[in-house]
């Protein structure tokens, strides 16, 4: 993969701070060395658990590896000690909170990235926790409020929920609009729409392209194919990733970005009623109970609606508004996942504990066989 880095030059940070050494660490790393050319010496991993093992030919060049955890209570001295004006933090990990220490790199100059909204303590209270308050939309319009309260945007970059999904996926359903459209004018179907497609295509209104299209629905979809040659036991989860994000996002309440054509609710559903978008709905069951037939490239799918920040995303960004502040158009956007056969079962095992997680926890390596993910 060719990636063109032409304009990073001199703003390339001097240090970054890796938080995590999961599935997604191990592929990054070798990418920011190789593609961005940033120097082995200039990145530290920290992780609570060792797991050098993973980036080991990294570390024999020169990133620094270490055991620790971000913590409330230790936060500004550990950052402060590891980064400053100018450097990057590439947030991996879990249960940081996410306003917390995206106010601290705006008030330090340091350029934060992450891949989802996190709490310090997802489960506190949660069995006295209505499951509107439980749900992504909540954090998102929390972390809404607290950029409003900003003096400016003049601080330092930061990108929040980017990587596969939420992140990628959002460019992609941006392509995929993009195709649909262009192929409605070249295909001579768009009829008295056209000259409204082509300006929304110019213009870049992906709502309106959207709209125009009549998009109604947008399956986030994934299917992990890959076997194990060590299947999983008894009292173990198993999976090809973080099984602490896996589990908190599929033990929340379903969520979905709620389309304006949808002319019933599912009997469980909680609508929000504030001064945000409410673009979504909450069902009153876990993600990891709450299955939709989709598709990937190798066929149809029954995955789970496991609550993820892209629901929320975009369906949001490609609502059309009215004058009067209703919605005139929105699609019904959620994640469809379908992981692995071992994650599966032991899925299927957590709900037999009533959802207290197995002793034995084990993520995918160097032991997978064969397959693929597809998203």
């Amino acid at each position: 993969m060719s990636i063109d880095l032409s304009r990073v030059g001199k703003h390339r940070p001097a240090r970054t701070l890796v938080l995590g050494c999961g599935s997604v660490a191990q592929a990054v790393v070798p990418i920011l060395i190789r593609d961005v050319k940033l120097a082995p010496s200039s990145i530290t991993i920290v992780d609570f658990v060792d797991n050098r093992h993973r980036i080991a030919s990294e570390i024999k060049a020169g990133v620094k590896y270490e055991q620790g955890r971000v913590t409330k209570e230790n936060l500004d001295e550990f950052l402060t000690a590891r980064v400053g004006a100018g450097d990057l933090i590439l947030d991996l990990a879990w249960n940081i909170d996410c306003p917390t220490i995206l106010t601290w790199c705006r008030e330090h100059g340091v350029r934060y990235l992450n891949t989802s909204v996190e709490l310090w303590d997802p489960y506190y209270d949660m069995h006295n926790t209505h499951p509107l308050e439980r749900t992504l939309y909540v954090r998102h319009q929390s972390l809404r409020r607290m950029i409003e309260s900003w003096p400016d945007n003049e601080g330092p970059s930061a990108v929040l929920e980017h990587g596969a999904n939420p992140g990628l996926v959002s460019h992609f359903a941006k392509r995929a609009l993009t195709e649909i459209a262009t192929a409605l004018l070249k295909d001579k179907k768009a009829g008295d729409r056209a000259k409204f497609i082509e300006g929304a295509l110019a213009e870049g209104r992906f709502n309106t392209l959207a709209m125009l299209t009549g998009t109604k629905v947008i399956h986030i979809s994934e299917r992990d194919t890959q076997i194990t040659s060590q299947p999983k036991q008894v009292d173990e989860f198993v999976n090809t990733w973080s099984i602490e994000g896996f589990y908190e996002e599929g033990v929340a309440p379903a969520e979905l970005g709620w389309g304006t054509h949808e002319r019933w609710l599912p009997h469980n559903a909680h609508v929000h009623d504030d001064d945000g978008p409410c673009n979504q709905i909450a069902l009153a069951q876990p993600g990891m109970e709450t299955w939709v037939r989709s598709w990937v490239p190798c066929g149809e799918i029954l995955g789970m609606i496991i609550r993820h920040g892209e629901a929320y995303t975009m369906s949001d960004h490609l609502t059309v508004w009215n004058d009067d502040g209703t919605a005139k158009y929105r699609p019904t956007v959620h994640y469809s996942y379908c992981p692995t056969d071992a994650a599966i079962m032991s899925v299927h095992e957590l709900r037999m504990r009533n959802w207290k997680m197995q002793a034995g926890q084990r993520i995918l390596n160097n032991e997978i066989e064969s397959g693929r993910d597809e998203l």
